[in-house]
């Protein structure tokens, strides 16, 4: 894994276009200006052709999704597609409802994600295997995540990332288990939508998705973990904060010292 990823972050500094929900763009904003990035948060239908041609990577995020919200999506995707640009889709809640499951068809038929990041229920639903889903929380399930990663990656030939509290990373053929982080990121609100805007900044730094997706969700989960070491388990606003510092003080040498990966061939 490159170990001088955040440095280059921060050099380029990219501009990274987010069509996310009200409830986290303040959140995924402020986390990628910790990590030296530029965020632009726009769902204009009018902006959906221009945006996408000045940005280095497009987020898009099914939080409060509703019709007009798709059709700039669609749109946004479409035109990312066309100035070759990273796209990352983050399916939340995807199968809670019936017009987030036809939406996530429509997206996926239409526009190339390099990467799709969820968590545990979310990447089930799309792998078509039984989980017990609460809401857009992760819920519960029995059936081996590491699979399921694989089975979505190859069958939308893309990177997979389920997160969770051990985060699994494939590309069809490599599996990674991240086993870094904290049991504090699903006490706030937003720490998955902005795992998903972090790791489309990484994707800009290179052309190795699949070790530039991994090393985006080990640098964040060693944010989140070093956060944690000092707060006792309800100190939930403070980690919200403290998450924040973090990333912005967060280097190189520090996630070197930190990860702790498994990676395999899959079978």
């Amino acid at each position: 894994m490159q170990t001088n990823n955040i440095q280059k972050l921060r050099q380029k500094g990219p501009l990274i276009h987010n069509i996310t929900n009200i409830v986290v763009a303040n959140y995924v904003a402020n986390g990628l200006l910790s990590l030296g990035c530029s965020p632009i948060m726009s769902n204009a239908i009018e902006e959906m052709d221009e945006i996408p041609g000045i940005c280095q990577a497009l987020v898009i995020n099914m939080g409060m999704l509703n019709t007009y919200q798709l059709e700039s999506m669609l749109k946004a995707g479409k035109s990312a597609n066309k100035n070759n640009i990273p796209v990352v889709l983050d399916p939340v809640g995807v199968g809670i409802t019936k017009f987030r499951q036809e939406s996530i068809n429509t997206l996926l038929s239409e526009i190339k994600f390099d990467l799709i990041r969820g968590n545990a229920a979310e990447i089930a639903y799309l792998a078509q295997v039984n989980w017990n889903s609460k809401g857009v929380d992760a819920g519960s399930g029995n059936a081996d995540l590491s699979q399921i990663a694989k089975k979505v990656a190859l069958k939308y030939n893309c990177i997979v990332s389920i997160s969770g509290e051990v985060d699994y990373i494939s590309n069809g053929k490599k599996i990674a288990e991240v086993y870094n982080g904290t049991s504090l990121f699903p006490k706030i609100t937003g720490s998955g939508c902005l795992l998903s805007a972090v790791c489309g900044a990484f994707l800009t730094l290179g052309k190795n998705k699949f070790e530039l997706t991994l090393n985006a969700c080990t640098s964040y989960a060693i944010a989140g973990q070093i956060t944690q070491e000092k707060l006792s388990d309800n100190e939930t606003g403070q980690f919200y904060i403290g998450l924040l510092d973090n990333l912005a003080k967060l280097d190189d040498k520090t996630v070197q010292k930190y990860t702790n990966i498994n990676l395999k061939e899959s079978e």
